[in-house]
């Protein structure tokens, strides 16, 4: 018996939550009022992701469906597996789109798919609700693909035509956790697909002698996802692989997607740390190579297992392990420094940076930056505050560890 619309939605919906690289940043603009058609790139809406900018947006994120050929052990949606199925057709994705739309629930769509038939019958649907939704109806709105590496290339080009952004996961961290835990998968195909894709993406940017730009191509770049806990990888490793994705593929984003156990993966290694908090530190460091100019060996150098400090945030802990860098003189340091001192942000720095072209900036005047005093007073120096001996207190650490917590006796 067929299941219901309903039903279907709920249940590939929910398949899809382990589906983190949804993120709608780097789009273009597209404004229906302005050009026809249906929907936008920008406005307000229910709240699914967050662009780096800060800016909420909604989307629809579902699988076309549940059922899948591969067996990766890690996934929940494995053809071994005993979850209830459930497929949606390309019209049906198209009308829930549209509908959603027209209800003001969402701005755009994230789409992936499990492997069924082959992969170019499964990237075949996935392009064709693109495309109608494109072509058929007008929808300017946002679409994320969630692409399959070993599709034929005519299949991966026409997806890149039609979405706002590309995807394809790497899955694990390493070649040898692929290898263990999805054999069916081949970590060669998948980055070759990312470099031909990188390729797309950098030659729809390009300009011809005449300066006509070249077909659009993915806009929005390209991002990958990996999961992580479920093999021994370390911190380390994932960040050694984070930063070789970033330099050849010229990736946005890199999801960090935290393994739990699930019903039958016997074969998994249990995580060495809480699986949400290692992800959350993860996300901290990427945080930190992207924006404030680490390099992501540094923030695990002071760690002989590799792993980040669940205790304290990545920059804060580099910074009790270097503190013969600190204090810094927050009038005369550089900017590449003050992005290194615990507590102050990208905003911070740049505010203070055209400060004390006027003035000299007092401990005081961080407070109207919103900056954490508490946090920055051991590491910085200013007229009328020296930390004198408080960076190389021995309890430096216990001023900054979480409080304990009195666990429940139910």
């Amino acid at each position: 018996m067929k299941k219901s619309l309903s039903r279907r939605l709920a249940i590939l919906s929910d398949a899809a939550k382990y589906d983190a690289s949804c993120a709608s940043s780097g789009s273009g603009r597209r404004d229906s009022a302005k050009s026809g058609g249906l929907g936008s790139t920008t406005g307000n809406g229910i709240c699914h992701a967050f662009t780096p900018d800060g800016r909420c947006v909604s989307l629809l994120k579902i699988l076309l469906t549940n059922f899948c050929v591969y067996d990766c052990a890690y996934c929940i949606n494995r053809s071994s597996s005993n979850v209830e199925r459930a497929r949606f057709t390309p019209e049906e994705v198209v009308w829930l789109t549209l509908e959603f739309y027209r209800r003001n629930c969402i701005e755009g769509l994230f789409l992936s798919s499990g492997i069924i038939r082959s992969s170019d019958h499964t990237m075949e649907q996935l392009v064709q609700v693109a495309r109608d939704l494109r072509l058929k109806h007008g929808f300017r709105g946002y679409i994320h693909l969630k692409t399959i590496p070993d599709a034929s290339p005519r299949l991966l080009e026409e997806a890149g035509r039609y979405a706002d952004r590309l995807s394809i996961n790497v899955e694990m961290p390493t070649v040898a956790g692929l290898e263990q835990y999805a054999p069916q998968k081949k970590a060669g195909g998948i980055r070759q697909a990312m470099g031909e894709m990188r390729l797309k993406i950098d030659a729809g940017k390009e300009r011809s002698h005449t300066g006509r730009r070249a077909e659009r191509f993915s806009p929005g770049g390209q991002s990958t996802q990996m999961i992580v806990g479920a093999d021994a990888a370390s911190d380390q490793d994932i960040l050694a692989s984070s930063a070789n994705l970033y330099g050849s593929y010229g990736l946005r984003r890199v999801y960090y997607s935290a393994f739990s156990p699930i019903p039958d993966a016997s074969a998994l290694l249990p995580a060495k740390s809480p699986p949400l908090q290692r992800e959350h530190r993860l996300y901290q460091a990427d945080w930190l190579f992207r924006f404030y100019g680490f390099a992501f060996g540094e923030l695990t150098a002071g760690r002989a297992d590799g792993m980040l400090d669940l205790e304290l945030d990545p920059k804060l802990a580099w910074a009790l392990d270097n503190r013969a860098l600190f204090p810094v003189d927050l009038n005369r340091a550089s900017k590449e420094m003050l992005l290194r001192v615990p507590g102050l942000g990208v905003k911070a720095v740049a505010a203070i940076l055209r400060a004390r072209r006027h003035q000299a900036v007092r401990l005081e005047d961080l407070a109207r930056l919103n900056v954490s005093i508490r946090k920055v007073r051991p590491f910085v120096q200013t007229p009328g505050w020296s930390p004198a001996r408080l960076t190389d207190r021995q309890d430096l650490r216990s001023l900054f560890s979480p409080a304990p917590q009195q666990m429940s006796l139910l």
